[in-house]
């Protein structure tokens, strides 16, 4: 928040000297306004083929002018976050994802014979079918194993990963030599589909198990604010299944749900807001590996976002001296 006193004292200068002097202390005002705007991050959560929706939720907020300086992803969200890192927070770009997202509805990313795909993880067969066909549909829309996240133009960006054997999160990102391809792939490394990478020491996989929604990753990096896009679904359980698959699931949710509460009091506690969008589906949940209905998801989430947008409060307008600061100087 700017010191109003401050800026007081520089508009009382500003007319009480010389007109020769205007510019500087114009500057002067539009410095000490913009070291004050806190940084916003975006941050993606993972979900699987429900990630279609974080593309409508994106355009919602592109259109209502909320654009990032951060991004920050797991799984599936590392993947929307990549993109458009990679090729820029316009709705431009995001037109181009949301082609990305309608070219996978054939493309049989992740194939739903779970036995055969545990199979091939169980007995080490190469790296997987999806693995190959994942990573293989990720350098086809740009994500290439040369990029490396010092390339990204003008945001910061970071991708969760989760290390198993030292039971912490792995953050892609801090290193600016880190290849974007390596940390989408580590950040998505859910077995059966995709298997853990062996890097060093660690032993990396899917960053949902220990950061589904990657908020205390934007903290560490230094946002003053987070537009969260969560696709935490608690209606993709049947609470009156008793079976093992439903115990597992439920499982995880509840630890899911947890480690989101922990990381939104940890927000809260530092002082910096977290508007978290819940992208869930009430009725008819698709399962994440099914991504098929991407046209209707990413139309959810455009209006699941809307109607979240319109219970804010407005976006702040610019200074009425705003129109005096000379154009080279807000660029």
């Amino acid at each position: 928040m700017v010191q109003w006193g401050l800026v007081s004292i520089w508009l009382i200068d500003l007319f009480l000297l010389a007109p020769g002097f205007i510019d500087f202390h114009v500057l002067s005002i539009y410095t000490l306004t913009m070291s004050n705007k806190s940084p916003l991050a975006f941050v993606l959560s993972g979900g699987g083929s429900r990630g279609a929706m974080q593309v409508g939720a994106l355009r919602a907020l592109f259109e209502a002018g909320y654009v990032p300086e951060i991004l920050g992803g797991t799984s599936i969200g590392a993947a929307n976050s990549a993109f458009l890192a990679l090729h820029g927070c316009t709705l431009e770009s995001l037109a181009n994802l949301e082609q990305v997202w309608l070219a996978m509805m054939d493309k049989d990313l992740m194939p739903t014979n779970l036995w055969w795909q545990t199979m091939r993880a169980f007995f080490r067969r190469g790296e997987g079918f999806s693995q190959n066909r994942i990573r293989d549909f990720a350098i086809q829309h740009g994500i290439t194993p040369e990029v490396c996240f010092k390339d990204l133009p003008g945001i910061r960006l970071f991708l969760v990963a989760s290390d198993l054997n030292a039971g912490n999160p792995v953050v892609f990102g801090d290193d600016p030599q880190g290849s974007l391809l390596e940390g989408v792939l580590a950040s998505m490394a859910l077995p059966p589909w995709l298997a853990p990478i062996e890097r060093g020491e660690q032993y990396l996989v899917d960053g949902g198990v220990v950061s589904n929604l990657p908020v205390e990753i934007a903290l560490q990096h230094g946002a003053g604010e987070i537009i969260a896009l969560d696709l935490f679904d608690p209606y993709d359980v049947d609470v009156t299944d008793k079976g093992p698959k439903s115990f597992l699931w439920k499982l995880n949710q509840t630890i899911e749900h947890r480690q989101l509460r922990l990381e939104i009091e940890l927000a809260e506690a530092r002082g910096v807001r977290v508007r978290r969008i819940p992208l869930t589906l009430e009725k008819d949940p698709v399962p994440f590996w099914d991504f098929r209905h991407s046209p209707a998801l990413i139309q959810i989430g455009y209006e699941l976002a809307r109607k979240e947008i319109d219970t804010w409060e407005p976006q702040p307008q610019l200074a009425w001296w705003h129109s005096l600061v000379p154009g080279w100087l807000k660029k």
